[in-house]
């Protein structure tokens, strides 16, 4: 009796173990595929186009040579199977009142709606983990994603990947400020509002 009480218990603290190993491991594995994923995207040319698309869906996208910064959060969370367009539009019919009317609009527009960084900076507070804006660049992980203000109420996001700067004391990031999907030394350049982490939560 003692030995069967011994062995259920030696089982319970080997799942038990066996699951905060798993949960461990887990989500810094996905960041790191969604680090590879945006750093992929920087072989892609692409052109700086901010006009407004009318897209399919869900899996909307819009011309693979064209894009702005939320194109490229968009096209790396695809890359992994998340496709934002389907999470912001359903998340945003549901709570359209918790989202900016920055643009005066009534309802939700699937073709724009996860294309506007305020509106990703709502969705990833509500569905991801809300991290600190500091000036500590260890702060700032791979797959973290980072929201600015360029100033003139121009909003930019970029994803934070593995590759570090010349003096490696920042990690680098993937975005399009204008000039394509690019990697780039750029984490302090700008007023950071937003700081966050979203996928596998």
């Amino acid at each position: 009796m003692r030995l069967f009480t011994y062995m259920k218990h030696y089982l319970f603290i080997t799942v038990l173990l066996s699951s905060a190993w798993i949960s461990l491991f887990a989500q810094p594995a996905f960041y790191d595929s969604l680090s590879s994923a945006a750093i992929e995207l920087t072989n892609d040319r692409v052109v700086y186009d901010p006009a407004y698309y009318s897209l399919d869906y869900p899996n909307g996208d819009v011309p693979p040579d064209r894009g702005v910064c939320t194109d490229v959060v968009i096209r790396a969370y695809r890359k992994l199977g998340i496709d934002l367009q389907k999470e912001v539009h359903e998340d945003m019919k549901l709570n359209f009142g918790k989202y900016p009317v920055t643009w005066g609009l009534t309802r939700t527009d699937k073709n724009i709606d996860h294309r506007r960084v305020p509106n990703l900076m709502v969705f990833f507070a509500r569905h991801g983990q809300e991290k600190p804006m500091s000036k500590n660049p260890d702060d700032y992980l791979p797959g973290d994603l980072v929201c600015w203000n360029l100033g003139g109420g121009i909003t930019h996001i970029g994803i934070m990947v593995d590759k570090q700067s010349r003096d490696g004391k920042r990690n680098l990031i993937v975005h399009n400020i204008g000039w394509g999907q690019v990697l780039a030394d750029c984490l302090f350049d700008f007023e950071i509002i937003g700081h966050y982490r979203y996928g596998d939560n």
